[in-house]
């Protein structure tokens, strides 16, 4: 009896290893497991030598700059492919098996005709899927929301709203999975809206008007004090919803205008930064309520070379970010916990522009740039380049930590090297 009860104990503590090795071993949203761009047990390669590490390479299919997620085996992005002989796209979410680059699976969502256009940078489908590890997500915006099995059985679809943004730039802010929920931004330079969907049944849980205009920032989910919350970047505003209710519990104004990169989240302070004509990163300590606009609840803040497009990496106390309005390769690094310089504005030669977002592991990041320039950098209060490597390729999506594999997926291909 001692020894089948020991075997069973045994058991379920090799069970709950198992299940928190596989969580470890997931990039779930675009921003990783914790919404930070870091990979705490990512141990990828420092030098990307296609003779010595590329474990594969795959042609991308369509036009994209999504960033593949992924969940176990399984890698997921999304895409726009255009339709011979007319002005039509199909939008499609393609499934790759993450160890080999074979296709497994691929859908339609939709095919349709654009009713704008978008950044000549750009394409129609720069969003990026989240998973639970259930289910797949995939927002196609102006052409609705769709929810998959991993299997690619399509599970349910939602209409949401027709934008209108700002110079056609074209659609981007990713979903968002926040306990039960499914939250979508919808911000344009019509009406905008946040909606909250159950997230497996499809059913409208809330939707509720937003003060902005076009702006491009995914939703963080956050957890306070048991409550279900997200944070979401405004010109106007910074809101924090939470989650049941769809009411704001907070707000803090500062952001600059086209609020692209989205907010991160370490030891109860949220880091939201923008850079489009100005710059602003403010350290805002979670927990409170109200406005707290120029309030002791904002730690610090600072207003000098934040991104445009890049979403900062935090890793430890450390939080680097591409510093240019102009999204070049331009590099500075802050300790969190006091928000003092520990550099600014470093060059990092043969990168000329950052769209790709920054990921990290716990003693090095990564930064791909647009000229398919890749340079891997020391977490370090010194600014230190490891190593550099180009590619024929332009990289726009971000990179993507899954133990001793990152996968960078280029406008042409996406590769995956491995320790």
């Amino acid at each position: 009896m001692k020894q089948t009860l020991m075997t069973s104990i045994v058991a379920g503590i090799l069970g709950l290893l198992t299940s928190f090795a596989w969580a470890q071993e997931n990039w779930p949203t675009w921003r990783g497991s914790h919404n930070t761009g870091a990979a705490v047990n990512g141990n990828p390669p420092v030098v990307l030598e296609v003779s010595k590490n590329l474990k594969w390479k795959v042609p991308v299919l369509g036009k994209t700059q999504s960033t593949p997620v992924v969940w176990q085996d399984k890698l997921f992005y999304q895409t726009a492919i255009p339709v011979e002989g007319s002005d039509a796209f199909r939008f499609e979410v393609v499934c790759l098996n993450r160890q080999t680059g074979e296709t497994l699976w691929q859908q339609t969502a939709c095919q349709a005709v654009p009713h704008e256009k978008h950044h000549g940078t750009a394409s129609f489908a720069s969003y990026s899927p989240v998973t639970d590890g259930q289910k797949l997500w995939i927002n196609f915006g102006s052409r609705g929301l769709y929810c998959y099995d991993l299997d690619g059985a399509l599970q349910w679809k939602r209409n949401l709203i027709e934008m209108q943004i700002r110079n056609a730039f074209g659609e981007g802010s990713s979903p968002c999975v926040a306990g039960d929920a499914l939250v979508v931004v919808c911000d344009h330079e019509g009406q905008s809206v946040i909606f909250a969907f159950q997230k497996d049944s499809g059913d409208l849980l809330w939707r509720k008007d937003r003060d902005e205009g076009s702006n491009w920032t995914t939703p963080v989910a956050i957890e306070v004090e048991g409550q279900s919350q997200v944070v979401v970047g405004g010109k106007n505003a910074t809101l924090c919803y939470e989650v049941s209710s769809g009411e704001v519990i907070w707000s803090c104004s500062g952001q600059t205008g086209n609020v692209i990169p989205t907010p991160v989240v370490g030891d109860g302070v949220v880091y939201c930064i923008s850079g489009f004509r100005g710059s602003a990163l403010q350290a805002i300590e979670l927990g409170h309520t109200g406005d707290l606009t120029d309030t002791n609840a904002v730690l610090w803040s600072m207003s000098d070379g934040t991104p445009y497009v890049p979403s900062p990496v935090l890793l430890g106390k450390r939080l680097f970010f591409c510093a240019s309005s102009r999204n070049q390769g331009i590099v500075s690094c802050y300790d969190v916990t006091t928000g003092k310089s520990l550099y600014s504005q470093q060059r990092l030669d043969g990168i000329d522009m950052i769209y790709a977002s920054f990921v990290g592991v716990p003693d090095r990041l990564y930064v791909a740039g647009r000229n398919g320039g890749v340079a891997v950098l020391k977490n370090s209060d010194r600014f230190e380049i490891l190593s550099t490597v180009k590619f024929e390729d332009e990289f726009d999506a971000s990179p993507v930590i899954i133990g001793n594999d990152l996968y960078l997926k280029g406008n042409q291909f996406i590769y995956c090297f491995s320790q």
